[in-house]
């Protein structure tokens, strides 16, 4: 499942990227589909940034998938690499929930719109059925299609809340 957005934000770009980038556990508090945000690592070299984090995500559960699942598929470690060079984070994204059924990767781009900043996010969620393990194979094509679904309709949403996020502590710290 490929997962796209974008949005635009009236600030300009350096101050939209490292919002995003070191104000993240602030941001995420006025999201309702984020209970907690845990930072694990962050690490600085050469204009590079390397952060970890460990996301809590609430939400509902299919009634199918709950005899195999529990929270740990709302809950997931997402490893970040950003590129002040050129106003990128690269992402991917690795449940707690069928670790090894799972891939799910993508890229920020940040770019400079008039006076403000364009956000683009792309990114392709894979789960696959045959190495979901504790779900019966006559299940497992059902399940990951679900799964998938669940997880890529919250995606768009909740970069957009993200984003709204950003924008109203930005409009806050102008003023």
């Amino acid at each position: 499942m490929l997962i796209s957005a974008s949005v635009y934000l009236p600030f300009p770009r350096p101050l939209v990227y490292a919002t995003y980038r070191d104000k993240l556990p602030q941001l995420v508090n006025s999201m309702s589909t984020v209970k907690r945000l845990v930072l694990k690592s962050r690490q600085e070299q050469e204009g590079v940034v390397y952060q970890q984090y460990e996301w809590h995500g609430s939400g509902d559960i299919p009634a199918i998938m709950r005899a195999f699942l529990s929270e740990e598929l709302l809950t997931w470690t997402d490893n970040a690499v950003w590129k002040t060079s050129d106003f990128t984070v690269h992402w991917t994204i690795h449940p707690h929930a069928f670790t090894e059924a799972v891939s799910w990767s993508g890229v920020d781009r940040f770019w400079e719109d008039g006076e403000g900043t364009r956000i683009e996010t792309k990114g392709e969620l894979k789960i696959d059925p045959h190495r979901l393990k504790g779900v019966p194979g006559f299940l497992s094509g059902q399940v990951s299609h679900l799964a998938e679904d669940l997880l890529g309709r919250q995606a768009e949403p909740n970069f957009v809340q993200m984003s709204r996020s950003v924008q109203s502590y930005l409009e806050t710290v102008a003023n």
